[in-house]
């Protein structure tokens, strides 16, 4: 699920120029490796797929949700096939990032630390 098509592309660069606030707010704490050195990507094509924030080494995914993703059963077949490719997903509410954007990091860190096949990060 590597390849991914010029629409793909074009819909990521899209998503890249219109990031939400909380996108905004997020991408600002995890680009540079300052999150525990880790090397994230924004809006980042994944096969027919964006993903909001992806660490390829790690193969984890951070998603920074609306309320227009609550229960949609688009978001759950996608991860679906993102997870059968070996890919874990995060996601977190908008509000979760506004009112408790350090326990969210605390979150992502912990779960990179749990990757099934962690690498080292690059200082």
């Amino acid at each position: 699920m590597t390849g991914y098509s010029s629409r793909t592309l074009h819909h990521a660069r899209s998503l890249r120029r219109e990031m939400t606030s909380q996108e905004r707010m997020l991408w600002n704490r995890l680009r540079n490796r300052q999150l525990g050195g880790f090397k994230f990507r924004n809006q980042q094509p994944i096969g027919p797929f964006v993903g909001d924030f992806v660490c390829q080494d790690e193969k984890l995914i951070i998603e920074a949700d609306g309320s227009q993703h609550a229960g949609s059963a688009y978001d759950q077949k996608r991860d679906a096939r993102l997870k059968s490719r070996g890919y874990s997903i995060l996601r977190f509410w908008n509000n979760e990032i506004d009112k408790n954007l350090q326990g969210v990091l605390e979150a992502i860190l912990e779960a990179l630390s749990r990757a099934p096949s962690p690498t080292s990060p690059k200082q």
